[in-house]
């Protein structure tokens, strides 16, 4: 692997971590990977395992996850029947599981986090610690928002997840595209690069790439259009310390823009099915 650049945990520490590129997958590796990875999630400002809805920012997020909710069940509904048994892996509070639950789809959770957890209880729901609590090929379909880049052994993980997914089932993954035009323009100020709790920084080829070995093919993917003002917005306060709205909803435009003609948009969910036996190389 070779170095691709250098970046810093913005949000707790400011430590430092290198980005390494392996040609081969298409893919970024954050290096150090810390061992107790766990106390860099220890902090107010990770609003996705908390249901914060204070600061303008926290609103912002909140809205965007509204209309992303209603986009996320649209793309279910288009390749599941209506009783298929769906799985949430990286659940954090619990917000999609009772949103489909409200409207009447079949899902259970999964969320390592106690704190999390202990949210999502309280609206009612009760959220696995651990995958291995659930049975292989018990689903028609897991999904993962925003979830594979924080997986510290890559190669097991997905293992453990896509063996939980019946023949023929789906798989939905949503990461950020270091290939996008906010990636490239705001360099290591990124926020989608979010180290070290983003082990992992894919692209569309890596994508391709990891699940075919896995017998899965990739049959469509959509742009979170939303992904691009929130990251840049975010790396706009990383660059310069404030909050530049203006810049930030230029450069997000222009990712969109970008995405649109390029196909490299600043996040991505991808719709895979299991379609074949894992490939064994040659």
């Amino acid at each position: 692997m070779m170095e691709y650049l250098r970046t810093k945990d913005f949000m707790v520490t400011q430590e430092e971590f290198v980005l390494l590129y392996d040609e081969q997958l298409q893919l970024l590796r954050t290096e150090p990977q810390p061992e107790n990875i766990a106390t860099y999630y220890q902090d107010e400002a990770y609003i996705s395992h908390s249901d914060k809805n204070n600061s303008f920012l926290e609103k912002i997020y909140h809205l965007v996850k509204t209309i992303g909710l209603n986009n996320k069940r649209r793309w279910l509904k288009k390749y599941l029947q209506p009783k298929a048994r769906i799985l949430d892996v990286g659940a954090g509070t619990g917000s999609f599981v009772a949103y489909l639950k409200k409207k009447g789809f079949i899902i259970d959770g999964v969320e390592p986090s106690s704190i999390a957890r202990k949210v999502a209880k309280a609206k009612g729901i009760d959220l696995k610690e651990d995958i291995s609590d659930l049975g292989v090929g018990s689903y028609d379909a897991i999904t993962l928002w925003h979830v594979l880049e924080h997986f510290k052994d890559l190669d097991k993980s997905i293992d453990e997840i896509t063996s939980r997914i019946r023949k023929d089932g789906f798989l939905y993954i949503a990461v950020p595209n270091f290939r996008s035009y906010d990636a490239k323009h705001y360099g290591g100020y990124w926020a989608a690069y979010d180290v070290p709790r983003h082990l992992w920084h894919f692209s569309k080829e890596s994508i391709h790439k990891i699940f075919a070995k896995k017998g899965f093919s990739v049959l469509d993917t959509r742009p979170m259009l939303f992904d691009s003002f929130y990251i840049s917005l975010l790396s706009e306060r990383y660059k310069s310390g404030k909050e530049n709205w203006p810049a930030a909803i230029w450069h997000g435009l222009r990712s969109n823009l970008y995405g649109w003609k390029t196909g490299e948009y600043s996040s991505l969910v991808y719709i895979l099915k299991k379609d074949s036996e894992p490939f064994k190389g040659v």
